[in-house]
């Protein structure tokens, strides 16, 4: 099994290669994904959450509000680390399933958008960096996400330089062409890491 960890910042195409990679086969473990799974209806974590920050928290469906909770957890730093110890050791145990039920000679990409800035890059076998100029990653957020210019810029600032995550890059895909170029990138670094995969088995 090889454990590769895949990072890019805000607008550089991180997303679109983890689901490339998934079509070619990886074992995807995507936190923020699963973060979302953890708290639909029905789930453990849902409950605790309504528990602890009132069942106003909760939308007459049944499903979490989450800008309800955001809106409380952000100037409340209390609030904020009473969410994460529901939240994280939930994330990490069905993280750790996802790795556990994959075959001895998968690729298993984790998708980390915070892997430089949480000090993971060592507990990966290998790393794997989504890099795009910032002009052109602020223009994306801009003019396909429908940010604000100033909110954009906000989110690229708050997280590592490029050079930091270039720094801990063992494998780059540069993402400022087109869609094929994107593609065509990752499925060659698809095939090394199978073959590194191999190896690992």
């Amino acid at each position: 099994m090889l454990s590769v960890g895949l990072t890019g910042g805000i607008g550089s195409g991180k997303s679109s290669v983890a689901q490339r990679f998934a079509q070619l086969g990886a074992v995807i473990v995507d936190s923020d994904l699963i973060a979302r799974q953890i708290v639909e209806p029905g789930q453990p974590a849902l409950d605790e959450i309504a528990q602890r920050f009132s069942e106003g928290v909760i939308r007459p469906d049944g499903t979490l509000d989450r800008l309800g909770l955001a809106a409380i957890v952000f100037n409340d730093p209390q609030a904020l680390a009473d969410l994460n110890a529901i939240m994280h050791p939930k994330i990490a145990a069905r993280s750790t399933q996802i790795v556990d039920e994959a075959p001895d000679d998968a690729v298993v990409v984790h998708d980390s958008p915070l892997l430089v800035e949480q000090g993971l890059a060592d507990s990966f076998d290998v790393v794997v960096v989504v890099d795009c100029p910032d002009d052109i990653r602020l223009d994306r957020l801009v003019n396909l996400r429908g940010m604000a210019a100033d909110d954009a810029a906000a989110r690229m600032a708050a997280q590592a330089g490029r050079d930091e995550r270039l720094a801990v890059a063992d494998y780059v895909i540069e993402n400022s062409g087109s869609e094929g170029q994107l593609q065509q990138q990752t499925d060659a670094v698809w095939a090394e890491l199978v073959e590194a995969a191999a190896e690992f088995a």
